[in-house]
């Protein structure tokens, strides 16, 4: 751009590569300066950058992801390659998962064989798993993947995996909202921590046994995981153990403590750290 003296262009380029993160600092303090000695060596630019930038701002995230790795694919055939060596390094890292995202945006066949691959790698986390799931979709793939959540089997339909939260079943909502009714008001810190662990929970175990059970429209089902989600909760947040009194709340009775403590069981699980599902 600069040999030909598109310098507007250049500058709304890099304002662009300054919105990414994951890059190393030396190259954001290179852009920066050059960004900088751009707009002072040519002012008439910037007013075009700027309409340039306005229009950028319209666009969605997932667009200019795209346009990111277009830009850096046209530069680096390699550059896929490199993505899909990123996020399969361990330990994951947030650059892997900016990479996993960027995956979601090169047209390749061979990116799907590789993510279904690393899919099926038995110590990769269920979290990270219901990643690749998403990635998958974005990528449009469809039909049915097949992999191991820990020891147990699992067969996922792509284009049925949520890739917002409000794209979850509504027996995952209720079971939250049950949690809400007795925590809401009396334990609005405990609330908050059963919201983001729910969450974690439902995608580490998406496509599970324990997913399908959460999704029945009995209402001891509903019990049974909003009592283990409050139980598990508390513990973890104050240390107490409630067992009989958050049992009673929930109307866990002798005939259910056995589905409970399966529930509470995979919960404490998760939250370990194991990927057993």
């Amino acid at each position: 751009m600069l040999e030909t003296e598109r310098y507007g262009e250049a500058i709304s380029l890099l304002e662009l590569l300054l919105k990414f993160q994951g890059q190393d600092e030396r190259h954001y303090e290179e852009w920066a300066a050059l960004r900088d000695w751009l707009k002072t060596s040519f002012p008439q630019e910037e007013g075009h950058a700027s309409n340039r930038e306005e229009d950028e701002d319209d666009w969605s995230e997932q667009e200019l992801t795209r346009r990111h790795v277009q830009s850096k694919l046209a530069q680096d055939g390699e550059y896929a390659d490199k993505l899909l060596r990123a996020v399969m390094e361990e330990p994951f890292s947030d650059q892997a998962l900016l990479a996993l995202e960027q995956l979601a945006y090169i047209d390749q066949p061979e990116v799907d064989d590789a993510l279904i691959k690393w899919l099926d790698n038995r110590s990769v986390h269920p979290l990270i798993q219901f990643r690749i799931l998403q990635t998958l979709k974005r990528r449009g793939m469809n039909g049915v993947v097949t992999f191991f959540r820990g020891q147990e089997q699992v067969e996922v339909e792509v284009e049925s995996v949520p890739l917002e939260p409000g794209e979850f079943p509504m027996g995952i909502v209720r079971i939250l909202e049950r949690v809400a009714d007795q925590t809401e008001i009396h334990e609005p810190a405990l609330f908050y921590f059963a919201q983001e662990m729910w969450m974690q929970f439902v995608m580490a175990s998406y496509g599970t046994a324990n997913y399908r059970s959460m999704l029945s429209e009995e209402d001891y089902m509903i019990d049974i995981w909003a009592a283990a989600l409050h139980q598990t909760v508390s513990e973890s947040v104050s240390g107490d153990i409630q067992s009989e009194e958050i049992r009673s709340l929930y109307g866990i009775t002798d005939s259910l403590r056995f589905q409970f403590e399966h529930a509470y069981r995979a919960m404490k699980i998760f939250i370990s750290g194991s990927p057993k599902g």
